[in-house]
């Protein structure tokens, strides 16, 4: 689902899905999958390769290329594993072509949209296409489908689409690396929800991505499965078909969260930024607060009276909750926990923040 441009309401959306101004909870229900997808959980991957690339048969095959401007390029993709059309956005290097000759191949860096999915956010309204550092190195922008948790959904033990991990990992990543220029040098990035996809994939997948970012990520999930139930039943979506029941398929919710997988950060930068909930520096003096959503609030556990966004509050529990888990870990860990809210522009900042650390693992 395409999010309309930024209004005069606030621009948040509930836990790990910023959204812009998206349209109404009706209209966002109507857009849900009406069979939500399963997950299906990953082995770990060979250092530095695409976990199970699939054979040609099973392959995302372009059906639409199209050259917006001298740097912006975008993909429509036939996708076996969503089982429907995906869109990738590319922000590419001097000197690039989309079929590189001699074999040449580009650092890259993968940005992962909010939970709306909007894989135009990075050069619509972040304009990473301004920024120089940026011009030696290929960014890759997936789509994904409306509040797809970067995850091949459980679906109740049936499998099926959504297969949103299959989709950037098994799909997205070995077509770039065959046919557009990207290389083994990776790093993941996202804000909001994508931000708990670029931690998840990393650890999930260890030496596929080389350092990950994290902006307002949803980074504990277990930390708070109420949250995920009342996000998703807000948009009429069967929260259940995610990872299960939060007790009784506990091992699967486990096996996607960051904080349960920390042993594998060892040694790899990691960007965590976050804010508090509250009016910060970037929210305007007439910030609003986010809309209701019934189940969010823990009655044993309410938010402060100055408290605007739930949202952030709660991301920054599970923020503060992994910080430390990383360290032990032996993470190369850099925080920045801030005053704000659940709000695009702070992720700008955090992504340009993080940009040194994330380019010095791609060319160092």
């Amino acid at each position: 689902m395409t999010p309309t441009t930024p209004g005069a309401s606030r621009r948040r959306f509930l836990l790990a899905s910023a959204a812009w101004g998206l349209a109404t909870p009706a209209a966002l229900a109507a857009a849900a999958p009406a069979h939500a997808a399963p997950t299906r959980t990953a082995g770990r991957a060979p250092t530095g390769t695409p976990p199970g690339t699939p054979p040609p048969g099973a392959r995302a095959r372009v059906v639409r290329e199209n050259r917006v401007d001298e740097r912006i390029t975008d993909l429509t993709l036939a996708s076996p594993a969503l089982g429907e059309h995906a869109a990738v956005r590319l922000l590419t290097p001097r000197g690039w072509h989309p079929r590189p000759a001699h074999g040449r191949c580009w650092p890259t860096l993968y940005l992962l949209p909010e939970g709306g999915g909007d894989h135009l956010s990075w050069t619509d309204h972040h304009r990473i296409q301004d920024l120089a550092s940026l011009h030696d190195t290929l960014v890759v922008m997936p789509a994904m489908p409306l509040y797809g948790f970067y995850t091949d959904w459980w679906n109740h033990g049936a499998g099926g689409p959504p297969r949103v991990e299959s989709f950037h990992l098994r799909e997205v990543i070995p077509l770039m690396e065959r046919d557009y220029g990207a290389g083994p040098r990776r790093a993941a990035a996202g804000e909001s929800q994508g931000g708990f996809g670029a931690l998840s994939y990393t650890a999930r997948h260890p030496g596929l991505f080389r350092a990950a970012a994290s902006y307002s990520g949803f980074v504990h999930p277990l930390l708070h499965p109420h949250a995920v139930r009342a996000g998703m039943t807000y948009l009429g979506m069967d929260w259940l078909a995610l990872w299960g029941h939060p007790d009784r398929q506990r091992h699967l919710w486990a096996a996607h969260d960051p904080a349960c997988l920390t042993h594998r950060y060892a040694g790899v930068p990691v960007y965590l930024s976050c804010g508090d909930g509250r009016l910060g520096p970037l929210d305007p003096p007439d910030t609003e607060p986010d809309d209701h959503i019934p189940g969010l609030e823990d009655p044993d556990n309410p938010f402060p009276d100055d408290v605007l966004s739930p949202t952030e509050a709660i991301m920054r529990e599970e923020n503060e909750a992994l910080a430390p888990l990383l360290r032990a870990a032996g993470a190369r860990l850099t925080t920045h926990f801030h005053a704000g809210t659940h709000d695009p522009p702070y992720w700008a900042r955090e992504l340009r923040a993080s940009l040194p650390m994330l380019l010095d693992a791609l060319h160092g």
